[in-house]
C-alpha cells in the first residue's frame, strides 16, 4: 500500500513540522506540502510548560496561534499531507498544554493545526 492508497489528512504547519530535519525525525520521511495562509490568526510567543518538549527543542518560547477573527491577520505556512499514523505521530511530538483543533484555509481547504490550549 502506498501514501496514494492511504486516507490522508492537511495539516497546517506555521514552525518547525515545516523543516525536513523535524520532518525526517517525527515522520521518517520528508512530507508533500504547499504553501497556504491561515486568515483571523496571528503568531505570538508563548511558553510551554512542557519539560520534555524543551529538553527536546531547547527553548521554553515556541510560535503560538492567537485567533483574533481579523481578516487583517493572517499565517503563513504549509499545509502538509499526512496519514492519520502519522498525525497521531505529530500529536506525540507537539507540547503537551497545545492542542490540535479544525480549521479553514485561505484556500478552502480544511486542515488540522496546533496552538496551546487556553485556559
Amino acid at each position: 500500500m502506498t501514501l496514494q492508497d492511504e486516507a490522508t489528512e492537511n495539516l497546517f504547519s506555521y514552525g518547525t513540522l515545516q523543516t525536513e530535519a523535524a520532518q525526517l525525525a517525527i515522520f521518517g520521511r520528508t512530507l508533500k506540502g504547499t504553501p497556504d495562509t491561515l486568515i483571523g490568526y496571528r503568531v505570538i510567543m508563548s511558553a510551554t510548560a512542557d519539560k520534555d518538549f524543551i529538553k527536546k527543542t531547547g527553548a521554553v518560547h515556541h510560535r503560538n496561534l492567537q485567533f483574533t477573527d481579523l481578516a487583517s491577520d493572517t499565517v503563513e505556512g504549509t499545509v502538509l499531507t499526512v496519514t492519520p499514523k502519522e498525525l497521531d505521530q505529530a500529536d506525540t511530538y507537539e507540547p503537551t498544554d497545545y492542542e490540535r483543533i479544525s480549521v479553514m484555509l485561505n484556500s478552502g481547504l480544511d486542515a488540522w493545526v496546533y496552538l496551546k490550549r487556553q485556559p
